[in-house]
């Protein structure tokens, strides 16, 4: 591991893109203790405590505790995912968008812009109902519409410009932007709350073998979320004899590799999204709603929460696979360039075999997904440490493991490219030295 570091910093364009984006990410976290004026903040603190489950508890684990600090950050990346998987739901459906998804680089840039736009308007509404909100709390020092409006704008601003640090991680750092931020966000959390729950043993509250058993099933946990990630259905794809120039190539044999959990971390993020609004409305609401029984029967660690989690998780996990996936245009790919896979006739009936993997796949995906984000919350609920589920759940840590896993493949690509490039370097010159002696011996003998 320690050679592994010390290639990774030699490489100096690596070393250059990992420092800034250490340097963007701490940009990011000073932001978050940069509180909005005319709140108070320990009031808001202890409004977390009771309403950790509504879309602000939500929120505030995506932002890593910005929210509840009501800080320029607060909002944190939630609408740009929000409007980015919007955008990709509607991409299919709307001709428009199709045609522009279709067209390439210039057609993404559009759909780019199309995004920031509507994370920009999303921003205004969520910062607009949050201040109303903390308004009818009595958390605003100065109610009014000028707190409104300045609160509105502020959250809206802080959100383009991490927005902005994600594009810029994107381009001139490592790893997708917006995922490490995320990732950022979640793991800033997770010293504050693991002190929490040390805490509690202290007080009696947890006894330190159970501190010992959260922190062995937490390991397994990201174990098991690390093998079944790297898990892949690999299909074996036949391409014939061709011709190149004057010589006839042999027949190839390659694989398509296809993830057991090819929908990544919408599902269960969508799913929680869907769960929590019930109780950001009973928030609103108040007093004796109906909509509280409700609320009450879709707690975290109640068997109806489950119940419409695991199929939320279902359902979202076959739509995002067929929109990231599509056995069609890939049946109709390999046809063209004279691929296909043994014993299945090109065409339609290619496309129905792939058809076949992917829903048995998505299904087992589905299944491991509902696992990793039910078990390990309901086991850290029964337990008593609610604020250690919050953090250490399935949701977060699959964004954590999925965003390692990205980065790390993508600092092993850098890796492997460099020394690539040196073996290549050796290799031209030990070849230029040999044909450098063979001409001396040449010379030597006509003489």
């Amino acid at each position: 591991m320690v050679g592994g570091l010390a290639d990774i910093f030699k490489i100096p364009e690596l070393k250059k893109r990992i420092l800034f984006t250490l340097g963007m990410l701490a940009v990011y976290r000073l932001g978050v203790f940069v509180a909005t004026p005319g709140v108070n903040v320990q009031a808001l603190r202890d409004m977390f405590n009771s309403q950790a489950q509504t879309l602000f508890g939500l929120i505030n684990m995506f932002s890593g505790g910005a929210l509840e600090n009501f800080s320029i950050f607060s909002l944190g990346i939630a609408p740009y995912i929000s409007v980015s998987i919007i955008v990709q739901m509607l991409t299919p459906t709307i001709p428009a968008l199709d045609r522009l998804k279709k067209e390439g680089e210039s057609g993404q840039r559009i759909l780019t812009r199309y995004t920031r736009y509507g994370t920009i308007i999303l921003a205004l509404i969520q910062g607009y109902m949050i201040a109303t909100g903390l308004e009818k709390s009595g958390m605003v020092m100065e109610p009014g519409m000028t707190f409104r409006l300045t609160a509105m704008l502020t959250l809206a601003t802080g959100t383009a410009f991490i927005m902005w640090i994600g594009e810029q991680i994107t381009e001139r750092g490592i790893g997708n932007g917006i995922s490490i931020i995320i990732f950022a966000g979640i793991i800033a959390r997770m010293p504050s709350v693991f002190a929490e729950t040390v805490a509690l043993s202290r007080t009696g509250d947890i006894s330190p073998l159970s501190i010992i058993f959260l922190l062995a099933f937490c390991i397994m946990t990201v174990a098991g979320i690390i093998y079944v990630e790297r898990s892949q259905r690999r299909i074996p794809i036949q391409y014939p004899r061709r011709a190149v120039g004057k010589n006839l190539a042999q027949a190839q044999t390659q694989y398509m590799p296809l993830k057991l959990n090819m929908s990544g971390v919408y599902p269960p993020i969508f799913a929680s999204a869907v769960l929590v609004v019930p109780a950001t409305i009973a928030s609103f609401a108040g007093g004796d709603s109906a909509l509280q029984d409700i609320v009450s029967q879709l707690a975290p660690g109640k068997i109806w929460h489950d119940v419409v989690f695991v199929g939320l998780i279902l359902v979202f996990s076959y739509f995002f696979t067929s929109v990231i996936f599509n056995p069609v245009e890939i049946a109709e790919n390999l046809k063209k360039n004279s691929g296909f896979v043994p014993t299945v006739r090109p065409g339609k009936e290619t496309a129905d075999y792939l058809y076949s993997i992917l829903n048995r796949l998505t299904l087992w995906g589905a299944l491991y997904l509902s696992i990793i984000c039910i078990i390990p919350q309901r086991l850290y609920i029964e337990m008593g440490t609610h604020s250690f589920a919050a953090v250490f759940g399935g949701t977060a840590i699959l964004i954590a493991v999925g965003v390692t896993l990205d980065t790390a493949s993508q600092v092993e690509s850098y890796v492997v490219a460099r020394n690539y490039e040196a073996f290549m370097s050796k290799s031209s010159k030990i070849k230029s030295g040999v044909g450098s002696m063979s001409y001396m011996r040449t010379r030597v003998l006509k003489r």
